[in-house]
């Protein structure tokens, strides 16, 4: 069965328990992990929230390099445990591994030394997230985004790579529309799949716009996809909140 969750800031739980939706994706950028006192500030927040905070998004902040000459390992180490801690402390079960600047190829950076370092990356979280329910999720992401997994099929072959239960992938409506990627992928790939995110014509809220949800709805439920779907979007009014939980319901259930 499916449940239905939106990236939204924690400051915003009450607002989407009431329009009825499962559980709130939040940022873990927003945690500020490497700032200690602000840490211990906002993470009651989050211990205490009326919506299970279940997913967390923007994995890496945009100046820590996990592509480059400018990676540091020694901060990504001590950011990746810290991270891991701390979600398992919330409760959560989803780490979305976007973060399109930190990942992103720099010019002249061969995609071969690329690979690897992503590769080390994603063996790092994996070793943090064993045995603690924790997934990592790679997210696709277009090309105006980033330059590096792009793709459903790319990420999943990556997390083939590691071949490890805490490496899976997300499936994002709005990235697989912009880069034209066949929806068959989700039933390709349907043993990596981990998690879903949704949004409509111009990264607007589900049910808005001309995305093909029924394509995509019938696929996802041949592939025997049955977890989280997260709208990630821009919201123009918060009415659109309890509206496109309809809509999501009636296509996808």
């Amino acid at each position: 069965m499916y449940s239905f969750g939106w990236c939204r800031g924690i400051e915003d739980a009450e607002l989407l328990k009431e329009a009825g939706y499962d559980y709130i994706e939040c940022a873990i950028t927003e945690l500020k992990l490497e700032q200690e006192n602000e840490f211990r500030k906002v993470l009651s927040r989050y211990l205490d929230s009326p919506l299970p905070v279940k997913s967390f998004n923007l994995f890496f902040p945009a100046d820590l390099k996990i592509i480059g000459p400018d990676v540091d390992w020694n901060r990504i180490d001590r950011y990746v445990a810290r991270l891991a801690e701390a979600l398992k402390r919330i409760g959560a079960e989803v780490a979305v591994l976007g973060s399109g600047r930190a990942r992103a190829i720099p010019d002249g950076w061969e995609s071969e030394k690329a690979e690897e370092q992503f590769v080390r990356t994603l063996e790092r979280i994996s070793d943090e997230f064993s045995g603690s329910g924790l997934v990592l999720a790679i997210e696709p992401l277009n090309r105006k985004e980033t330059n590096l997994v792009n793709s459903v099929e790319e990420a999943s072959r990556f997390a083939r790579i590691i071949n490890r239960d805490s490496i899976k992938v997300l499936a994002d409506l709005h990235h697989m529309e912009l880069e034209n990627e066949p929806f068959q992928t989700l039933i390709d790939h349907k043993d990596w799949l981990a998690h879903i995110h949704v949004a409509d014509t111009g990264r607007l809220s589900p049910g808005t716009g001309e995305y093909s949800y029924d394509q995509f709805a019938e696929r996802l439920k041949m592939s025997g996809y049955s977890g989280m779907i997260s709208a990630e979007c821009t919201v123009r009014d918060t009415r659109e909140f309890e509206d496109s939980l309809v809509f999501l319901k009636g296509t996808f259930t």
